[in-house]
This record gives structure tokens, C-alpha cells and sequence, in this order.
């Protein structure tokens, strides 16, 4: 027997930068970032796709863009400013991944060039899922627009879209080319979308960070308005612990099933199908994250304190903790197909996080269906 063997590894790096007004002539990150990936000799296409939620409450957004990158050099707008509908419903339809692709291919995007997101974190998968794809990968910034996707989503690695019904089923691994937070963008959120976009925080404090659980403690009241300066603090810090944990867990790309920013979320992906995604991603994680708290606390691992903690941070929050659709009857109840969807979508074995206390996550690899019954008959009776 012979053969022939290589190995090789690929450096990944990318910034995310925090800004307000992006567009605005006197702002000149945005053209900084581009001047600094510049090439001469080479004119690079700037495609701009922007979910329709921002520009109707930004109606001048698409002049501002125009008008911000007729100044860049060595770069050219396409004029084309494609806008797309937001939210779950653009992961869902496959027609409107092949026009976005098509409209790559019609403009003639290369590899050299941007495609750039602006939007929710739904809108900002699939334009990432879309760039990835083409060309065996066009080189994608996003500008995420939403709590959600400026604290999660938006910051990390993965792209998608859904199909069969199943979440994030087609996607990629592969990170942006850089980040650009704008704060403004938050003012013109609806409430139930900011509220549920902090949940994200919530859920990486428990995980990773027990004195970051605890400024939200302290700030629960001024994060239940919406107060800015708490809220872009908390966007900050959940942003730099999840790209802490791409960088550091040695596991960048999810080759193994270890998945602890995954607290919280397989019930809730399951309750986003049910529910035809009418439960926001982060409300269906809040009550991911108060079922599993209470199973924790029902197997013995979590303590009432901490436990009593964690529910009232979300009802602080006014984030849900319970939907009629977690009831289960038997082991085929729909919620319990869950678990097997989560540990398809892992590989391997299941692997589900769950809490010793804040800032100390722990991994099973079973639930038990008649303790997660009772925890789910405690949120609907209890709380």
C-alpha cells in the first residue's frame, strides 16, 4: 500500500468594529476598512444586499450607501441595491438563495470583490450562505442591524439556510471579512426585537462569564427599557465572549459535537419549526434556556438560588418561559423529535450544555423524557 498524505491549515482573521451613522460622509471606517484591502490595478465590485425591515426605516439608506462610495477608490458600486425580505421567511425560500446567486453571476462578482449584508441575523446567513457558495467563496461583510445578530449571529462564522423544515440545515463555515456594528441602527428596532435579541447575552453569561450574569443582574431594569449605554455594553461583551469562544475552543468550524453557545437551543430551534417561526429565535431561546435551568435544577446539578436567579433575570427581561408547544405526551410528542433533530444537526453522539451554576456550563448526552416533562409543567404552572 502507498499513498500520499497533506496537511495544511488556514489563517482566519477578521475585526468587528463598532461604530454609529456608517454611512455618513464625515464616518470613515468603512472606507479606512476598504482603502486597507485595496489593490492596485484591481477594480472591486461592492454588491449591497439589505434587508427590507432597514429600509423602510431608513428610507434614505440606499442614496447614502450611493453617495458614501462614489469617493471610495478602486472600488465600484453596483447600482443594483438589492433589497430582500427579513426575517426567518428569507432562510425558508429557496427561490429568492437562487436569485441572489444569480444576481452575483449577472453582475459579475468575482473574487476580488464584496458582497456586503445589511440586516437581521436571517438576512445575514443567507447573504453569507450566498457569497460562500458562489465561486467556491466571494469574500462577504456584514452589518448586522438587529440586538441578535450585532451581539451573535452577526459576529460569528456560520451561514445558512433552512430546509425541510429543518434549521440551518445548508450552510458553510466562513467568516466575514469584517463586522461593522452600528449602534444607531438599534433606535429604529421594534421592541419585541431588541428585547428578544438580548437573550444571546443571557445565554453566553451562563455559560462562560458569572460576573457578566451578574451586571446583568445589577442592569435588568435599565436592559428592560432599553436603555442605550446598557445595551451597547451588553452587545460588546456578548460579542467579544462568543469570538473569544471561535478562537479559543479550538474548535472554530464545530468538527466535534461540543456545542456550548448551543445552550438553550435545541428545544428552541424545534419551537421556531412549530410555531412557523412566529416565536422570534431569541424568545424561543429564553424558553430554551428556562426549560433546561429547571431540568438542571430537577437532575440535581443546579442549585433553587441559582435557578430562581436565572427566572427572574428573564422575566425582568419580559422574555418568555413558556409555549404550549413544549407539552409532552409521550416520546413522540414533537418537541421531543428535538433531540434527535439537534444530535442529526451536531454529528455523533448528543451533546446538549447544561448549567452547574452561572458561568459554569456542563455537557449530558441524554435527557431524560419524565424529568423534562416535569420541567416543563413547572414553567407552565410555577412561573
Amino acid at each position: 500500500m502507498s499513498y500520499i498524505q497533506q496537511s495544511f491549515s488556514v489563517q482566519f482573521e477578521y475585526k468587528v468594529f463598532f461604530t454609529e451613522h456608517l454611512f455618513d460622509p464625515s464616518n470613515p471606517v468603512f472606507a479606512e476598512f476598504l482603502d486597507s484591502r485595496a489593490e492596485k490595478g484591481i477594480r472591486k465590485k461592492l454588491l449591497f444586499i439589505v434587508d427590507d425591515g432597514v429600509t423602510k426605516h431608513h428610507e434614505t439608506l440606499q442614496e447614502q450607501i450611493t453617495a458614501y462610495c462614489s469617493s471610495l477608490d478602486n472600488y465600484e458600486l453596483v447600482q443594483d441595491i438589492i433589497v430582500v425580505p427579513g426575517g426567518e421567511a428569507s432562510k425558508n425560500d429557496l427561490q429568492l438563495f437562487y436569485w441572489l446567486v444569480n444576481a452575483v453571476d449577472q453582475h459579475a462578482i468575482d473574487r476580488h470583490s464584496y458582497v456586503i449584508g445589511i440586516g437581521g441575523g436571517s438576512v445575514l446567513d443567507l447573504v453569507g450562505y450566498v457569497a460562500a457558495v458562489s465561486h467556491r467563496g466571494i469574500k462577504h461583510i456584514r452589518i448586522p442591524t438587529t440586538v441578535l445578530s450585532q451581539n451573535d449571529s452577526g459576529v460569528g462564522v456560520k451561514n445558512g439556510i433552512n430546509y425541510h423544515g429543518k434549521k440551518n440545515f445548508l450552510g458553510t463555515f466562513a467568516p466575514p471579512a469584517a463586522v461593522f456594528n452600528d449602534a444607531f441602527y438599534l433606535t429604529t428596532l421594534d421592541e419585541r426585537d431588541w428585547r428578544s435579541g438580548m437573550i444571546e447575552a443571557v445565554k453566553v453569561a451562563l455559560i462562560k462569564d458569572a460576573a457578566f450574569f451578574e451586571w446583568m443582574e445589577t442592569h435588568a431594569d435599565e436592559l428592560a427599557v432599553g436603555e442605550p449605554k446598557s445595551l451597547q455594553y451588553l452587545i460588546r461583551r456578548c460579542a467579544e465572549l462568543h469570538m473569544q469562544h471561535i478562537g479559543g475552543a479550538g474548535d472554530p468550524f464545530e468538527s466535534g459535537s461540543s456545542r456550548p453557545l448551543d445552550f438553550g437551543h435545541w428545544s428552541a430551534h424545534k419551537l421556531e419549526q412549530l410555531t412557523d417561526f412566529e416565536l422570534r429565535h431569541g424568545e424561543a431561546v429564553s424558553i430554551g434556556i428556562a426549560l433546561d435551568s429547571v431540568y438542571a435544577w430537577l437532575m440535581g446539578m443546579l442549585d433553587a438560588e441559582s435557578l430562581e436567579r436565572i427566572i427572574q433575570l428573564l422575566k425582568t427581561l419580559r422574555l418568555p418561559l413558556y409555549h404550549p408547544l413544549l407539552e409532552i405526551e409521550d416520546d413522540s410528542s414533537p418537541i421531543m423529535a428535538g433531540l434527535e433533530e439537534f444530535r442529526e444537526h451536531l454529528g455523533g453522539r448528543l451533546t446538549i450544555a447544561l448549567l452547574e451554576g452561572p458561568g459554569k456550563g456542563k455537557e449530558v448526552h441524554s435527557i431524560d423524557p419524565a424529568t423534562l416533562r416535569k420541567a416543563v409543567n413547572m414553567l407552565r404552572d410555577k412561573w
